[in-house]
């Protein structure tokens, strides 16, 4: 009878735990490790492609699809999540954070984030104030207030607000575009990844503890601070 007790619990318990795990903010947790299982009764929503066809690196791939292709290497090659100060500002192949996501992310389409971003604080160091009056070319270019900054400055901002299965509203959430998150305590960045949900949501590559992950934009409750479009 105790046999048979346990092993109920012991059922229960496992299939709560799998219930969690798919639901817990949009199956984040799947997400994480590379697990992508959509609703199955969930409407297929299917959101026009309207990203740029410029392709400034002449290697017959858009500039957008080469910023994902490049960020999602840091997926792929599960990228340690570790902040740290470098001389000379970047940091090893296997490590980084979610700032690191965007400046490698837009490096496969021939953009040297750090190298703007440098000289823009250079001429106007009042307006970062993440900076402190201090400009250090080792760390600026890797803070997301920096980052946000010259974005909101230089890219195209675009609509902060998500409605899946929205058409209308989720064409302008494209591939490549850049979305930042400002909340005191939670700053965070990452880019808009050409894979979608069922339900158009697109997915977001992003570098979070433990690592470098693919998770749905959706799976985050935080308010969005910046989505931006760099200017091809």
């Amino acid at each position: 009878m105790r046999k048979r007790s346990f092993l109920f619990l012991s059922s229960v318990t496992f299939i709560s735990f799998l219930v969690f795990v798919y639901f817990f903010k949009g199956g984040i947790i799947l997400n994480t490790i590379g697990i992508h299982i959509d609703r199955p009764l969930e409407q297929v929503v299917h959101v026009p492609e309207a990203y740029s066809l410029v392709d400034s690196n002449d290697n017959s791939i858009a500039d957008p699809i080469d910023i994902v292709n490049s960020a999602r290497k840091e997926v792929e090659n599960r990228t340690n999540y570790k902040s740290g100060y470098y001389d000379g500002g970047y940091p090893p192949d296997d490590e980084g954070v979610c700032t690191d996501v965007i400046w490698r992310g837009l490096k496969g389409a021939g953009i040297i984030l750090k190298d703007v971003i440098d000289l823009d604080i250079n001429k106007h160091t009042n307006l970062y104030s993440r900076v402190n009056g201090k400009p250090d070319p080792n760390i600026d270019f890797r803070r997301v207030p920096n980052q946000d900054v010259y974005l909101n400055r230089f890219a195209q901002s675009l609509t902060t607000e998500l409605i899946s299965g929205n058409i209308e509203n989720l064409e302008q959430w494209q591939p490549g575009d850049i979305v930042v998150f400002l909340e005191k305590g939670f700053h965070h960045t990452g880019i808009v990844s050409d894979k979608r949900a069922e339900d158009g949501t697109p997915y977001f590559i992003h570098n979070i503890r433990p690592f470098a992950a693919e998770v749905k934009l959706s799976s985050f409750k935080t308010p969005i601070a910046g989505h931006y479009r760099w200017k091809y």
